[in-house]
């Protein structure tokens, strides 16, 4: 891992903020569901283990190869950095190819080096709602993605719809723009004084 210099000003006000969204909670639920899927002890809790344990990248091709047996072709069990980034990389391909949207991925930086395990997580929820998606029948969490709602209206039913006054338009009863002065002008506040 590379060794980085404190960041002062705007650097360390992220770096702050990145930090108090951390969750115990979240790093628990994922790597419980991590370690049930792949039957791998989990680590002790706390951020610095959890790193340990998902910087080589090995888990997660092992992890998204259960949910979609065979789309990691090659797992590497180097020690060096490359190899391990190019497994993080690997990972973050078939996650995409699963389902997951662009936005919810993280960067092979933010695992390896440390820098936002939040987005990591983020992106391991998203990837237990698509393999729910999908059809993957054992356990998952977060939450379920809505799946598509179409409604099917009658040619009348639409008709009388267009009859409706929508709530935002006001209703003809009580709403208008009676009284309303033109754009610019100052706001009348006269008083009646009876003497």
């Amino acid at each position: 891992m590379a060794n980085r210099q404190v960041g002062y000003g705007l650097s360390a006000e992220i770096a702050n903020k990145l930090a108090s969204k951390y969750s115990l909670d979240d790093e628990r639920e994922v790597l419980d569901w991590i370690s049930m899927l792949i039957s791998v002890p989990v680590p002790p809790p706390g951020k610095e283990n959890a790193h340990a344990w998902l910087k080589d990248g090995t888990k997660l091709c092992n992890l998204i190869n259960v949910l979609s047996p065979g789309i990691v072709r090659k797992v590497n069990n180097s020690k060096m950095a490359f190899k391990q980034m190019e497994n993080i990389g690997f990972f973050l391909e078939a996650v995409e190819k699963v389902g997951v949207n662009r936005l919810d991925l993280f960067q092979t930086v933010d695992l390896f080096e440390n820098q936002n395990l939040v987005q990591v997580y983020l992106c391991i929820f998203k990837l237990s709602s698509a393999a729910r998606n999908n059809g993957f029948p054992g356990p998952h969490i977060g939450v379920k993605t809505a799946a598509k709602n179409e409604r099917i209206f009658s040619e009348e039913t639409l008709r009388e719809g267009r009859n409706i006054i929508g709530l935002q338009m006001g209703s003809n009863k009580v709403a208008s723009q009676a009284g309303m002065t033109a754009y610019g002008t100052s706001r009348q506040m006269i008083t009646k004084i009876d003497k």
